[in-house]
């Protein structure tokens, strides 16, 4: 008699690999693995990069990207696809193309157009391929705050009304990173806060997420763990509002972890595989 298996919680990653280990697929795959999922990544390019800028990134063949993304779904499958770097138009319609066959695996889209010092990545073929291919078919989407501005093609004035514009697509929206104003005065600067801001197209609703800013350069590939770390608590079968309460505490103390070593000249990685026993993790870390 043969015994029921368990059922691995499985995100599938469509991005890219950079030789930091803290950005791109790498970070992903830690992320998820920290959450409890299981990764598995179709890659899209390669990003050469050090701590200090982002020198080039490489795409791969979309026919290669494709193949990946076909090979794994069409015989594994995954409960959530999380993409990453998506380095041109062409690329971007070719994964569109795999992922509109699984219109009951959830997806969680990262639009990655534009680097930590504000220079946008892609081109705007590929920002309009997001737009027109990947939105509509994504259960989320994570812009960080300065992404939703090039997404929207002007400045957020009004965090509550702009992003409902980012969800026109049917998808809800996470914007990251916005700098919090609502500490001003109450002895500390806006400066000390940061604040996400997440709306669910199901529900209609706009939600704060606010937290003190950790002082620390060891944030480079914070937000792809943010997002993989969402979409393994999408996949384990958590709903919206819970995978994103369950991601934002997990990047909060990946990035306060992170904060305590020195990584490169730059920006270096958050630590995902913290721990709540302090003592076992220097066992195992130091």
């Amino acid at each position: 008699m043969y015994m029921s298996k368990k059922q691995l919680n499985v995100v599938f990653l469509i991005a890219g690999s950079e030789p930091l280990g803290s950005a791109g697929m790498q970070a992903d795959i830690k992320a998820i693995t920290a959450c409890g999922g299981y990764a598995a990544c179709a890659l899209t390019g390669i990003v050469d990069e050090d701590t200090r800028r982002v020198k080039s990134v490489t795409p791969l063949p979309v026919e290669l990207v494709v193949s990946q993304a076909e090979s794994f779904l069409g015989d594994v499958g995954a409960q959530c696809v999380k993409t990453g770097v998506l380095p041109t138009a062409e690329i971007i319609d070719g994964v569109a193309g795999v992922l509109k066959r699984y219109p009951n695996v959830k997806k969680v889209i990262d639009p990655v157009i534009v680097d930590s010092n504000g220079v946008q990545l892609v081109s705007n073929e590929s920002i309009d391929a997001y737009k027109e291919k990947l939105f509509p078919m994504a259960t989320l989407i994570t812009p960080n705050f300065r992404e939703a501005e090039v997404l929207l093609k002007r400045k957020i004035t009004n965090i509550s009304e702009d992003i409902k514009e980012l969800g026109q697509w049917g998808n809800s929206v996470i914007v990251k990173s916005m700098q919090s104003q609502i500490y001003a005065g109450r002895g500390m600067s806006a400066q000390d806060m940061l604040s996400d801001f997440l709306y669910n197209a199901e529900t209609g609703e706009v939600r704060e997420f606010r937290k003190r800013r950790i002082p620390t350069h060891n944030v480079n590939g914070t937000g792809d763990s943010f997002s993989s770390a969402i979409a393994t608590y999408l996949a384990k079968g958590y709903d919206l509002d819970k995978a994103v309460e369950k991601g934002e505490e997990f990047i909060d103390k990946a990035i306060a972890l992170g904060a305590e070593y020195e990584f490169g000249h730059g920006y270096g990685p958050v630590h995902p595989c913290f721990m709540e026993d302090k003592v076992i993790h220097e066992r195992i870390y130091n």
